[in-house]
């Protein structure tokens, strides 16, 4: 299948938006943060990434879902560093702590190329915004040695939408977070300022690039929208207000992934009220207003039994 991506190698506006990206790390700009650090010279920001890539894993995964992991798996890519904080991150050591391994954009091309000859449905990567102009550059390099995956953008949610336009005909599937409603508990919990509001302008304009979820004849997906909604302790994630958005502004036919697998990871075990996982009063009110603001398309997590309900 050709992808959308090679049209723009073939025509060579993939080389200028590698070249763009990459004037943007002289005073990077990418997230929100706006650190404005040179990158190119090694200076880092918030995200503690300099110049080149750096990546955890890169392997294939099955614990996605099932559009994205199929029968084969998803050919995940996880990039070191993130430009949230987040105490609860479930893969802490990778996000906060550092844990990776430098790469040249050659190397990480052929991470591209190996997962597809793994039979791989996609190449999904994963945390990787604060890495964009490295990812379009590995892209550039893969191409002509025959990759044709479509890609997957798998975030945070925490985004600027001149970053995103950047990916407009590169990636075919996004699977965004959507974690808080609120600006105060965005600020306390994930160092994100501004996320409520940046968040849905980032969630619109990946609906407006790729549109809602299209698979093929397997049910695997091929393009499209689908979002992540993680339910927090004490209704903090926002989902009365997050999940009737969804419905009201992308539109009912819109995937989402309502999440209950929370559990204090990281640092959260010393934040009241986040030092425990979610009961079933919670998780059943969030999934009470995914049903009020008619998302039927998407999937529920089974909660733990054994967390009983309070």
């Amino acid at each position: 299948m050709i992808m959308h991506y090679i049209d723009l190698y073939n025509s060579g506006e993939l080389l200028r938006r590698v070249k763009k990206a990459y004037r943007r790390l002289a005073a990077c700009d990418l997230c929100p943060h706006d650190c404005g650090v040179n990158r190119i010279k090694g200076e880092t920001g918030l995200c503690r990434s300099g110049l080149k890539p750096r990546v955890a894993s890169a392997n294939l995964h099955r614990g996605e879902e099932p559009p994205i992991s199929g029968t084969k798996g998803s050919g995940t890519i996880f990039f070191t560093g993130c430009t949230l904080r987040c105490p609860f991150c479930q893969n802490f050591p990778i996000s906060q702590l550092g844990n990776g391994e430098e790469l040249t954009t050659t190397e990480l091309a052929g991470k591209m190329l190996q997962l597809q000859k793994r039979g791989a449905h996609n190449v999904n990567f994963v945390t990787p915004t604060h890495f964009l102009p490295q990812v379009l550059a590995a892209l550039w390099l893969a191409i002509p040695q025959g990759l044709r995956l479509p890609l997957v953008w798998n975030s945070s949610g925490y985004e600027r939408v001149d970053t995103l336009q950047l990916l407009d005909g590169v990636v075919a599937i996004y699977l965004p977070d959507m974690k808080y409603a609120d600006e105060t508990v965005a600020r306390e919990l994930s160092n994100a300022p501004g996320y409520p509001e940046l968040n849905r302008l980032t969630v619109s304009e990946m609906l407006r690039q790729v549109g809602h979820l299209q698979v093929d004849d397997l049910g695997i997906a091929r393009s499209g929208l689908i979002v992540r909604h993680l339910v927090l302790p004490e209704g903090r994630g926002g989902s009365s207000e997050i999940l009737p958005w969804i419905g009201a502004d992308l539109g009912t036919e819109t995937h989402v992934a309502l999440m209950s697998q929370y559990f204090p990871a990281g640092n959260a075990a010393t934040i009241p009220g986040m030092d425990r996982p979610v009961n079933h009063a919670e998780y059943d009110a969030a999934c009470d207003a995914l049903e009020a603001a008619g998302l039927e398309n998407g999937w529920v997590q089974e909660l733990d039994e054994e967390r009983g309900s309070i």
